[in-house]
């Protein structure tokens, strides 16, 4: 009588053999395992991770708006490819801009906190922790999840998310890589040059990790990673064909869901008409948005706390669900975008409850303010 073959659902990523899976959860770096077979990635921001529920999903297309009075994409796009170089996995990157290696040299470099810091967060009991919390019972769960996301992604060197120091460049090691691919956007009359070289890079990584796991059976080399950066730009050759640049999009997004990379695209919407942007904004398994704050608002620095330390806006359009037909919802989809000790990128949600004792709430008139 022969076995019944175990059935795995469609919502769910497909190994090629249990021993694939097994090399696949424990030697994989970088890489985190979710439900209903989802894996993600790091976006390189910890808080991010925590808000999107794991990171960005292996085979998804993250879009991200470009704000047009500042460059702050630019934070989000070091932060995720720094995370993907200190994973030593495969990195595709395009830009406009006639030397796009250059811009791997303002990557941040890994953060490693002292000895003692990260010993004496271990070394806290939890009854005493729970003591010393002085708040409100209906804010102990939000607190808990919170303390343990941090243990968790902080402080360790080897763990999924890391901090990066945004006043020191990454080591020059990790970028000459043969791993690490550049292309300039300006060489390119149309895309298909681009989604070409796109295609290629993904055929070689698929290649990389099959003969790596048949040699030694390390997954290293489990994940992918694509970042483009300003993808309608008018400098380029191309710009005006919004049909074909659209199908770029298509095309990518496809090519994704068959491998295990994640792409991560930056365009301008200004630039596009509305209706169009609307077709790129539908075809992102992720969509964020990015906005800066003005030098000199006096109206917002009365309204948040820590305004000082803002760089600018974060909000959350869309989160991918490959996996599952569950939607996802937020608590909030606005977040502000801060600098810690001006040196590292964390995200802090603008209705938080009061910890000091205080019975100041932010009024309504403050989250309306800052929609966008």
């Amino acid at each position: 009588m022969a076995t019944a073959s175990s059935r795995t659902s469609s919502f769910s990523r497909n190994f090629s053999s249990p021993s694939v899976s097994a090399s696949y959860s424990q030697q994989a770096r970088g890489i985190k395992r979710g439900p209903n077979g989802a894996a993600f990635v790091s976006s390189g921001i910890l808080d991010l991770d925590d808000i999107l529920g794991g990171g960005f999903l292996l085979g998804s297309l993250v879009v991200i708006i470009e704000d047009p009075e500042a460059p702050h994409h630019h934070l989000l796009l070091r932060n995720f490819m720094s995370q993907g170089l200190v994973h030593y996995q495969p990195l595709f990157f395009a830009s406009p801009s006639k030397d796009p290696k250059s811009f791997l040299g303002t990557l941040p470099a890994r953060l490693i906190p002292s000895t003692s810091s990260s010993s004496t967060k271990i070394d806290h009991h939890p009854d005493q922790e729970e003591k010393g919390l002085r708040i409100a019972w209906q804010y102990k769960k939000y607190f808990g999840e919170q303390h343990g996301a941090l243990s968790l992604g902080k402080g360790n060197s080897q763990g999924y998310c890391d901090d990066f120091d945004l006043r020191k460049p990454l080591d020059r090691l990790l970028l000459v890589s043969e791993n690490v691919q550049c292309i300039s956007l300006l060489e390119s009359s149309d895309l298909r040059d681009v989604r070409d070289r796109c295609s290629a890079f993904l055929r070689q990584f698929q290649s990389q990790s099959q003969t790596t796991l048949r040699v030694d059976g390390n997954m290293g080399l489990a994940a992918a990673r694509i970042a483009i950066q300003s993808l309608c730009s008018p400098q380029c050759q191309y710009f005006g064909s919004d049909w074909d640049m659209l199908s770029f999009l298509r095309s990518l997004k496809a090519m994704l869901r068959s491998s295990n990379a994640v792409a991560v695209i930056t365009f301008p919407a200004s630039v596009l008409s509305d209706p169009m942007s609307k077709r790129w904004q539908h075809l992102a398994d992720t969509l964020l948005s990015v906005r800066s704050i003005p030098d000199e608002d006096k109206d917002l620095a009365k309204l948040l706390t820590g305004y000082q330390d803002m760089v600018g806006f974060v909000h959350i359009h869309k989160v991918a669900k490959i996996n599952s037909q569950v939607p996802v919802i937020l608590d909030a989809t606005t977040f502000s975008l801060k600098l810690q000790r001006r040196r590292s990128l964390v995200l802090e949600r603008l209705n938080q409850a009061p910890v000091d004792g205080s019975s100041m709430a932010p009024s309504a008139s403050c989250t309306k303010s800052i929609d966008f």
